[in-house]
């Protein structure tokens, strides 16, 4: 699963048919400027669910209402559990709570493993303001290794450009919250 991880993230390309990722060089922090990360997350999972991932999966792991879909998983006969796979488009609020739902789903054995991919703070820079980013969520790390988990993993993947350029288009970025522009 992880070289699977490994390879969707390294397919990503921008722009499309480059063979590399270069992202606008410019700040996300005003409306209308930097780029989006809903697309860069959508390549990420269309080549997961070519390798046979399942998008948008219902588990009912930490709620006390209707359950959130996790972006990716991946059911483990062997082991009759799900591994969990989620890229950020949120605050790092959200991160928070992507990590944590895997979290308690490792600890209730409902996963076998979890990721979350953010990107790094030089990414960052270029993308809707307010992501959830490494260097935000990296001070929790602690708290997350002191955990009883009995069989499996959690992990986070910060994920970066190979360049950045005025001479690409950004990224386009979804309607919701901060995204707008």
């Amino acid at each position: 699963m992880y070289s699977q991880i490994r390879q969707a993230i390294a397919d990503i390309e921008w722009p499309p048919g480059s063979g590399s990722f270069t992202i606008r060089k410019q700040s996300g922090k005003k409306r209308g400027e930097g780029s989006g990360v809903k697309p860069i997350k959508d390549a990420c999972m269309a080549k997961l669910q070519g390798f046979g991932w399942d998008l948008e999966t219902t588990l009912d792991i930490a709620t006390f209402t209707r359950p959130g879909p996790i972006d990716a998983t991946c059911y483990v006969k062997s082991k009759e559990k799900y591994f969990a796979l989620e890229w950020e488009t949120g605050n790092i609020s959200s991160s928070h709570r992507a990590v944590n739902k895997m979290a308690v789903g490792l600890l209730k054995e409902i996963l076998i493993g979890g990721v979350l991919i953010l990107p790094t703070r030089e990414l960052y820079q270029y993308l809707t303001d307010r992501i959830g980013n490494f260097r935000e969520l990296a001070p929790y790390f602690p708290m997350w290794k002191a955990l009883n988990i009995k069989e499996g993993f959690l992990a986070i993947i910060a994920v970066e450009h190979d360049h950045a350029s005025t001479d690409v288009p950004r990224i386009g970025k979804g309607t919701n919250g901060r995204a707008m522009g």
